[in-house]
């Protein structure tokens, strides 16, 4: 950690030298309406030279505005508000005059905008930003009422299965941050928290597979940042609520920007159900031989509850400065109750077991978080310093009781089983970007600079205990050898360097490393058993892209790390079905991805967009969940590093609107995947692909329809396969009170009550087979209503930390 801090030191003086610096101009005025001469509030200001925005200041409830610590020099001052015409002003800053007043200006109405001339043209639903793919959520209706799983099921490259599992390009193992810092509730279980984010809430989703060395380097497949929706300035807020069969939600956001500070409010409360039955055949074997066959039945259905609440709280000292905290916490309860009946008979067919299972497993959670940082930027364009602090802390708890009971309803057994598990994290960061230009006679380029260093201090503790009856009659006994205290502390430092080049003719080139130090110590209190390991990391990246007319091309070359994630850290045992007991392993390795991307861009003047990429992975020492069954039937589940993991594969997106109310986008991911694991005598490949569509229609008199489907081949893993799976749905909006409200109607898989999947496991001591039926045939109504002014423009970006390893541990 001294290097980390020293650098930390370093960088702080380097932003103090900076700021000292301070350039003498200032520019104040003062807007008013030409018609009423009523001041103008919340317009924006924009300083601009030539035709690149320097900096900028927005009015205040009287019309006024302050552009303080401006360079000398000539300007372009921009004046701008929607409803009216922009007045560009020339702006002249000398030693002699270092001050400017221009109050008394006058906007114009737009009696084009006036008289009710309307654009209706509409904003593509996925964007291609060059180092990564953004897809505009609220621009899809028929997200209302929906999850974040029925988000993610429409971005490209990304795959969402019936469970709500994520996969990009066929690896599971990605970050998910939340407006760019990470979240305890993505790290704690990816496919229970998507279906517990309520659509409503998020702006877009940006998916980056191929990440800098400015990012951590955790997350072998890549990055997804998931972009709520804010308010910009003035005060705005809205208010929804769903009502359906499968999902349920209300929530409200408040926003309010007025001259130096921002504050942001919001609240959600939601119900989510889930629905299954799954019946499975597992041969268990002993030299190749059948030593048993194991049938089972169960069914579940559920309905979660929980919440969450955010506050933020910008404060700007100065037109370049901003000290932003923000506070979230999230809560609820995740049941998981179900009936199992196990039939367990040997190869001849005669019954050796037959008994009902009833589990009664619930997981309350909740996470809180807390985020301190302040933000510099310069009179130069694009220089920055931040030092970002974040403290987080999530308790997660898992509770079952299971009950054995015979086929003659006598209850034969009895367990009850709880673990406390908690994750205390300490963040510290800081970054610094230096632009600068080179110009030669053929070319000129703009290049970026940036330095950085980060540590994070992980504090991770679970607690489990197991009680039994053996005989179903007698009290719950605790069993010592099912409970045990576990410690497990992490320390990550890291820094990195990364050039960033942009040139006119069109080369761009972003190249960089990232040094990370893992330290890890762990400890079973209760048998005394302690681990230790540490480990360096060098991370280089580099992308290289030609931009020709519309086109581009670009290559580009990363390594990634997965750190073990808490989720299979843990060492609590799961034996709710008493023949299939799942575990955590603390003695797992990270594992360390190369990524190879060959793209293609093109993107024409009428809108048409496509984006389409070669790409090849290669992981080492993966993590894969292993599956073992002992002769009595028994079967025992955990993580293990297998050796590798290949994967080749073609992304192609589509994207374009036919006209200006039609929006079209779809996209195909295919890939060949071929795992090995020679100390588990093991391999499985085979071909994956996956299609989505998407397409929106805007009609008169403020209607709009939307469908979308989603369908893939299914699954491969070492020791199994399963069949494909598919997801479609319809929705229809229609907005209201002057575009304020609007009332969509939203139905899932409307034609088929569930959707059937089969599956197929296999290694040396057992072959399953598995079919499972999941209902999601859904329909659900959402009113929303948005009020106030819902102005864009002016104000900064608040910048916050970046866990992007959250999930490893």
């Amino acid at each position: 950690m001294k290097t980390l801090f020293t650098l930390v030191i370093l960088l702080f003086s380097v932003h103090l030298l900076h700021a000292q610096a301070a350039h003498p101009g200032k520019i104040t005025g003062l807007l008013t309406d030409s018609v009423t001469a009523k001041p103008i509030a919340f317009a924006n200001a924009a300083l601009q030279q030539e035709n690149k925005l320097i900096t900028g200041a927005t009015t205040d409830a009287a019309g006024a505005f302050v552009i303080a610590n401006v360079p000398l020099g000539k300007y372009q001052l921009v004046l701008s508000f929607v409803g009216y015409k922009s007045k560009t002003l020339p702006v002249i800053l000398t030693p002699e005059k270092t001050e400017l007043d221009l109050s008394g200006v006058k906007l114009s109405p737009d009696t084009k905008i006036l008289s009710g001339i309307t654009v209706t043209g509409q904003k593509a639903l996925v964007e291609d930003k060059g180092d990564r793919l953004v897809y505009n959520a609220e621009k899809d209706i028929s997200n209302a009422g929906g999850t974040a799983a029925d988000v993610l099921r429409k971005v490209p490259t990304l795959t969402v299965d019936l469970d709500g599992n994520v996969q990009m390009r066929g690896n599971s193992n990605l970050k998910i941050l939340i407006n760019g810092k990470p979240s305890a509730m993505m790290a704690r279980n990816l496919a229970d928290a998507l279906r517990q984010m309520p659509a409503n809430v998020i702006k877009s989703v940006e998916v980056i597979t191929s990440p800098g060395a400015k990012y951590d380097a955790e997350g072998s497949a890549g990055v997804i940042n998931i972009i709520t929706k804010k308010g910009l300035q003035g005060f705005n807020g809205s208010t929804n609520i769903t009502a359906g069969n499968y999902n349920r939600s209300v929530g409200t956001n408040l926003n309010l920007k007025k001259k130096k500070i921002g504050l942001t409010l919001s609240a959600n409360g939601y119900q989510y159900r889930n629905q299954w039955e799954i019946q499975s055949t597992r041969t268990t074997l002993f030299n190749n031989n059948p030593v048993n066959i194991l049938n089972q039945s169960s069914k579940a259905d559920n309905t979660g509850t929980g919440g969450y609440g955010e506050m933020s709280f910008d404060y700007d000292p100065d037109s370049l400065s901003r000290i932003n905290f923000s506070a979230n916490v999230w809560g609820g309860n995740y049941p998981n109750n179900s009936t199992l009946l196990n039939r367990l008979t040997n190869p001849a067919g005669q019954e050796l077991q037959a008994f009902r299972n009833d589990r009664r497993f619930r997981n309350p959670y909740g996470n809180g978080q807390l985020d301190l940082g302040y933000t510099k930027n310069f009179k130069k364009p694009d220089q920055e310093f931040a030092f970002l602090t974040q403290f987080s802390r999530m308790p997660d708890n898992y509770f079952y009781d299971t009950d054995s009971y015979s086929m003659a309803e006598l209850l034969t057994y009895r367990q009850h089983s709880s673990n406390y598990s908690r994750n205390k994290e300490y963040t510290v960061q800081t970054d610094y970007t230096h632009p600068f230009t080179l110009k030669s006679r053929r070319d000129t380029a703009s290049i970026k600079l940036e330095v950085g260093a980060k540590g994070i201090l992980r504090d991770i503790g679970s607690e489990y205990r197991v009680e039994e009856s053996v005989d179903g009659a007698g009290e719950l006994i605790p069993n010592p050898l099912l409970s045990n205290d576990f410690n497990y502390k992490q320390q990550v430092t890291s820094g990195y360097t990364a050039l960033r080049v942009d040139t006119k003719r069109k080369w761009g080139l972003n190249i960089g490393a990232r040094l990370e130090h893992t330290d890890i110590e762990g400890d079973f209190v209760t048998n005394q058993t302690k681990i230790k390991n540490q480990y360096n990391n060098i991370i280089p990246s580099i992308t290289i892209s030609k931009g020709i007319k519309t086109q581009t091309i670009k290559v580009s070359y990363t390594q990634r790390i997965q750190r073990p994630l808490i989720w299979y850290l843990n060492p609590w045992l799961n034996a709710s079905d008493t023949l299939n007991v799942n575990t955590g392993n603390p003695y797992l390795k990270p594992e360390l991805n190369h990524a190879t991307e060959l793209g293609y861009n093109l993107n024409t003047k009428k809108g048409l967009s496509l984006n389409s990429a070669l790409y090849w992975r290669f992981t080492d020492n993966a993590i894969e969940y292993l599956t073992i069954v002992d002769v009595s039937g028994v079967s025992f589940s955990k993580p293990q590093n297998i050796a590798t993991r290949q994967t080749y594969g073609l992304n192609l997106n589509l994207s374009g609107q036919p006209n200006k109310n039609w929006n079209l986008n779809g996209g195909t991911d295919i890939r060949f995947v071929d795992l090995r694991s020679p100390a588990q005598n093991q391999r499985n490949d085979g071909f994956i692909w996956n299609l989505n569509f998407n397409s929106t229609y805007k009609l008169p008199k403020d209607y709009s329809i939307q469908a979308n489907g989603n369908f893939g081949s299914g699954w491969i893993s070492l020791q199994g396969t399963n069949s494909g799976y598919y997801w479609y749905g319809f929705a229809g909006k229609r907005e209201f009170w002057d575009k304020k409200a609007s009332l969509t109607l939203g139905l899932n898989n409307p034609f088929k009550r569930a959707i059937h999947q089969t599956g197929r496991q296999e290694a040396s001591t057992f072959i399953s087979d598995y079919s499972s039926i999941y209902v999601n045939r859904s329909a659900r109504l959402t009113f929303e209503w948005r009020f106030g002014q819902m102005n864009t423009g002016g104000g900064k970006q608040t910048k916050k930390i970046n866990n992007d390893d959250k999930g490893g541990r």
